[in-house]
Parts: C-alpha cells; structure tokens; sequence
C-alpha cells in the first residue's frame, strides 16, 4: 500500500472547512478522518486559525476542535531559521512566509491554501518541494494518484 500523502493546511482552507461543511476543504478533513490522507498544520497556523475563528465568530472555536480532532490533524515543530530562511527566498510577505517554512518542516507533498495573492499561483513557489493549490487542485492531485 503507497504511503499517505501528506497535506498541509494553511489557516484559510482551515477557515473553509469550519465555514462550508460541503466545499473542497471538508472533504479534505473528511479523507483525514478516513485515514486517506496525512493531515498537517503548524504552531502557526494553528495560533492564526483561533485568532481568525476568535474574532468572526467565536463560537464556532469549539466546532473549529471537534473538527480538526475527528480529521485527524496532526502539529508539526515551529519553524526553524533555515526553514523560515527558504521560505523568505520564494515569497516576500512574512506571515504566509511562516506557514510556508512550517509546511517545509514536515517534507508535506502539498499546500492547501485559498490565498491567490501570495501563495496559490506564485510562480516563485515552483522552486519548493510540494505543491501549493487551493482544496480543489488538491483533491485533484489526489485523484491523480489514487
């Protein structure tokens, strides 16, 4: 059996997935919860996503929990300078910088993120070692492979 690929969530397709229970980042967290996928996020990230959930809608913080546990999420290290480093090197906007080296830290095949102006379609990105694409691209690449 291949190994699960592993996919990094950034705190947009986390917000996707609280938001729409029927869009492409929940079936993400679906295939998690299946053990189809690998599913990853960062110190970071995580940090953001509650700060994020916190001020639009607080109470969705509980269901935010219940979501990334029963999908099976998994936090990576923070990022370390060499890591962070790179990451500087392909994108210039410091807090998508961090989630990049935190995706770096953990050898993900892919970045799922719904950000089109830093992140999904940065040609600057092609130099890194994953993808990075929003849930939908992500699923396909997926297919791809199954």
């Amino acid at each position: 059996m291949p190994a699960k690929r592993r996919v990094f969530l950034d705190t947009s397709a986390l917000f996707a997935a609280v938001y729409s229970d029927t869009g492409g980042a929940r079936l993400i967290l679906k295939l998690g919860e299946a053990g189809a996928l690998s599913l990853w996020i960062g110190p970071w990230v995580l940090k953001e996503s509650e700060n994020v959930i916190r001020r639009k809608s607080p109470k969705s913080l509980a269901y935010f929990a219940i979501l990334l546990d029963g999908a099976n999420i998994q936090i990576g290290p923070e990022a370390d300078d060499d890591a962070l480093s790179e990451a500087l090197s392909v994108i210039d906007y410091a807090p998508d910088a961090q989630v990049v080296a935190e995706a770096l830290m953990l050898d993900v095949d892919y970045l799922v993120s719904f950000d089109r102006e830093h992140l999904v379609g940065n040609p600057g990105l092609d130099k890194l070692p994953f993808l990075v694409g929003t849930a939908g691209d992500c699923l396909a690449w997926c297919r791809e492979r199954w």
